[in-house]
């Protein structure tokens, strides 16, 4: 399609697309398929390995690895650069490696929770048109769509008809208002850009009111990927949207408008890995002057000293990270039907210690039921039901709205079974429907009643407090009105109130204007049924640790009700007009003792999770709606189920496939082993590494030579990164999945701390045990003596910091027997032809019982301090 401004009307456009607003045939849909491809972006080749490779090095323990191998290879440090080259290729190599199978999983999962669009296509040409679902790949240029609340556009489309349609173009152009957009006649002039009113783009999804469109292009003519291909000026607009953005609702499923805001993952792992960058940064020049002002040593203790540094860096931490994510991610869509679309979602998951779930559709079935229809004084009167039925039935067929809404499908099933003649009696001739959103509550409906000519009649159904705003009534009245309102909202139902007005009969369009001086009806009350498995989630997620809060736009009585219907304490139901001028400070503290929250909007459920996550907890927002979409995009974790509206299930981080709400404890229960696995890997490895970088730094300060040759420090690095790879498939202690795991920086470098130390005592005794076994001295054998029996004790010490520290997991699965060769290649490599390339020297049979008393006392140190940490 030709973007320049076309001076055509619809009609036009359907003429020369060969459509119409009944639809494609099927056929033709079919051949055009055939002939123009699927609707999919223009696919990015597959990354190649030596791409791949390259990209590894964007990791920053990577990156200063490599750096340092530059260093060493300046000053002719060529065994210290060799080393290092080896260690920076396994780790791109595996992280490589490790990220292909990620990606293919991740692309495997997100095809589960694919998104539709609604189409209008007939069977043959004297067919009637049926709306149809199909994937949104199966869109063809001339398809007549159907857009509602929450849709996605799937295609670049031109409006035929559109009822209040506002839409989200956030990915597109960063703004984050919704955009106002209506059929023309006559195409606007204000540009080639986003801002046509009759155009709807791919990448854009609806916030309110609905339309019908033809599609005008698919796949790689269209505007969103011209933003990915050649046009400049639309390319930067999308850079600069995602670039501000984290998770959003178009590009790869998660492009949102705003600042990239800290999640748990980056506040944990990222946080210590920035940390441990600057001690390693540091520890070159700290040991080069420290060497140069206690024994005036120069440039020749470089080497030495980037050794120290490499000894403290954890270099498997990207490939264990993506290792153990991707296989938890994995093993969750296989046996529970949770999809993880974004990895570092699942670490997160382990640590969300609140959830935040919107009552309809998660916690109650989005399925309610009629019970009582009430005039104005509390009796009951089908006149109350047949009004409310026909402003459900004609919003729906005027706004073309894909899918009914569950109230408005509960409504007509009401007046099917207990109105004389069924929605046949609801004989009015439709005008116009101005249908319902989440701002304003209310939908209105429009008709010509055949006994009064020349008038209207508005039917408005809604909140029962935004229609009684909007009636001529008496403070009394009023009062008396929400009061039966609020008993029965009390008793656990969902009421709306219905309400008419008459109006000249006319030709201009209604508005949300004309909504007013209306006259009250009557109340109809539907009854929630909650969700099957709800009752057991929310069991399942307290035994778990995680603390439930409900917000929900709902009354607060009926809130309440499906609380207590499930086992769920409501205590206080704070309402939105209590909590809404409250500061941030005075929220976060009501917040923390509140479990329901009721008649909130979509921002105020945003505002409530954000403070909840600036008082320090992980949150996670489970919801299915478009309004909910605020709070998705707010939380730590964004969860909704697979039904949910197309927007949503694109925010949204982790998608629940199965209908059992249980199905969140398990996803929680993943987070938690994956996130226990880097935890533990960070932990354990961290512990070792600082005790023999502080080990170093001693001896290379106390003794007249260094305590062990830098190509000696970084092969014992490279046999201790071999064996720490079993940390990603290791199993994790039961009792580490019964509380949300919280991996914070301080209590890691607190723990490291005292575990190094620990770690740095076991090696000064070595020194002690080799100065007195080996007689290590300023002579070459005994240099070459101590640098061997450092290196056994030091592979030894690793070991057993492995194995002790890994909890009450028994003496099974792969870290016992990766410790097990680790200590062996401590104790054999020596002897071996590459111990004597490396310069080391057989030890005296002496040794080996001494060092094994140090190593006997730091397994029992090892073991005290662990069993009092834990």
């Amino acid at each position: 399609m030709t973007w320049a401004p076309e001076r055509r009307t619809p009609l036009q456009v359907l003429r020369a697309l060969e459509s119409g607003p009944r639809g494609l045939l099927e056929s033709e849909a079919d051949a055009r398929l055939a002939r123009d491809g699927e609707n999919v972006l223009p696919t990015r080749r597959t990354s190649s390995w030596p791409l791949r490779l390259v990209r590894s090095l964007r990791d920053p323990f990577t990156a200063v690895l490599a750096c340092l191998a530059v260093v060493s290879a300046l000053v002719a440090a060529w065994g210290t650069a060799a080393v290092i080259a080896v260690l920076v290729a396994v780790s791109c190599v595996l992280r490589a490696a490790g990220e292909y199978r990620a990606d293919r999983s991740a692309a495997g999962l997100r095809e589960l929770v694919a998104t539709t669009a609604t189409v209008l296509r007939r069977a043959g040409p004297d067919a009637d048109p049926a709306p149809r679902e199909i994937p949104v790949d199966q869109v063809v240029v001339g398809d007549v769509v159907r857009l509602g609340p929450g849709d996605l556009v799937p295609a670049d489309l031109r409006l035929l008809r559109a009822t209040g349609l506002t839409m989200h173009q956030a990915a597109l152009t960063g703004e984050s208002a919704p955009v106002r957009k209506h059929p023309a006649d006559e195409p606007s002039s204000e540009g080639t850009g986003f801002d046509r009113p009759e155009l709807c783009f791919q990448g854009s999804s609806v916030a309110s009111g609905s339309g019908t469109g033809v599609v005008v292009a698919t796949g790689a003519e269209t505007r969103f990927a011209a933003a990915y291909g050649g046009d400049g000026a639309v390319r930067g607009s999308v850079r600069r949207s995602v670039r501000g953005s984290v998770r959003g609702e178009a590009a790869r499923g998660k492009v949102r408008g705003g600042d990239r805001r800290t999640t748990a993952f980056d506040r944990s792992v990222y946080g210590i890995s920035w940390i441990l960058i600057r001690f390693m940064l540091l520890t070159p020049p700290l040991v080069l002057m420290a060497n140069a002002a206690l024994r005036g040593r120069g440039l020749e203790t470089l080497p030495f000293a980037v050794a120290v540094a490499v000894g403290l860096t954890p270099e498997m931490l990207p490939v264990i990270v993506t290792t153990a994510l991707a296989r938890g991610a994995a093993t969750l869509a296989r046996t529970h039907e949770v999809i993880v679309k974004r990895l570092p979602a699942l670490h997160d998951l382990g640590a969300v210690d609140v959830v935040c779930v919107d009552k309809t559709g998660t916690l109650t079935q989005d399925r309610p039921v009629l019970d009582c229809a009430l005039d104005a004084s509390g009796a009951e009167d089908p006149d109350v039901l047949r009004w409310a039925a026909a402003n459900s039935l004609w919003t729906l067929q005027l706004a073309e709205v894909p899918a009914a809404d569950a109230l408005d499908e509960a409504l007509l099933d009401a007046a099917e079974q207990r109105l004389p003649g069924g929605l046949d009696a609801l004989e009015h001739d439709p005008v116009a429907a101005l249908p319902f959103d989440p701002v304003r509550r209310l939908s209105t409906a429009v008709v010509r009643t055949p006994d009064r000519l020349g008038s209207h009649t508005l039917i408005v159904k809604g909140a029962v407090e935004e229609v009684l705003d909007r009636c001529a009534l008496g403070a009394g009245e009023r009062s008396r009105i929400t009061a039966l309102a609020a008993a029965r909202a009390d008793d656990g139902l969902r009421v709306l109130a219905v309400a008419l007005g008459e109006r000249p009969a006319r030709t201009r369009a209604y508005t949300t204007a004309d909504e007013r001086g209306l006259t009250f009806v009557g109340l109809v009350g539907l009854r929630d049924a909650t969700a099957e498995t709800a009752a057991a989630a929310l069991t399942a997620l307290a035994r778990s640790g995680v603390e439930v809060k409900v917000l929900t736009g709902d009354h607060p009585g009926t809130a309440a009700r499906a609380c207590r219907e499930l086992g769920l304490a409501p205590g206080e139901v704070v309402t939105a007009d209590v909590f809404d001028g409250l500061s941030d400070p005075a929220l976060a503290e009501l917040a923390a003792r509140t479990t329901v929250f009721a008649r909130c909007t979509p921002e105020q459920k945003a505002r409530i999770v954000r403070v909840l996550r600036e008082r320090g907890h992980v949150t996670g927002f489970l919801g299915d709606g478009v309004n909910d979409l605020p709070a998705l995009r707010a939380s730590d974790v964004g969860i909704c189920p697979r039904d949910a509206v197309d927007v949503a299930r694109e925010a949204a981080d982790v998608v629940l496939a199965a209908k059992d709400l249980t199905s969140l404890d398990h996803a929680i229960a993943a987070g938690r082993r994956a996130g226990g696995t880097i935890a533990g890997y960070l932990r354990i490895t961290l512990s070792s590494n600082f005790g023999n970088v502080i080990a170093m730094l001693t001896a290379g300060l106390l003794l007249p030579f260094l305590p062990m040759l830098p190509a000696q420090v970084l092969v014992q690095n490279l046999c201790s990164d071999a064996a720490q790879l079993a940390f990603a498939y290791d199993r994790q202690d039961p009792a580490a999945l019964r509380r949300p795991l919280r991996l914070r920086p301080r209590e890691v470098l607190r723990f490291v701390t005292g575990f190094g130390l620990l770690n740095a005592a076991a090696d000064l005794a070595t020194f002690a045990v080799l100065a007195w076994a080996v007689g290590a001295g300023s002579d070459a054998p005994g240099q070459a003596s101590f640098h061997t029996g450092w290196f056994t004790e030091n592979l030894l010490t690793q070991a057993l910091v492995m194995l002790l520290l890994r909890g009450g997991r028994g003496a099974r699965g792969p870290v016992p027997v990766a410790a097990c060769g680790l200590a062996g290649a401590g104790l054999v490599l020596p002897l071996t032809p590459v111990g004597a390339g490396l310069e080391m020297a057989a030890l005296p049979g002496v040794y080996y019982p001494l060092v094994g008393v140090v190593l006997g006392l730091y397994a029992g140190g090892l073991w005290w301090c662990g069993r009092n940490h834990r």
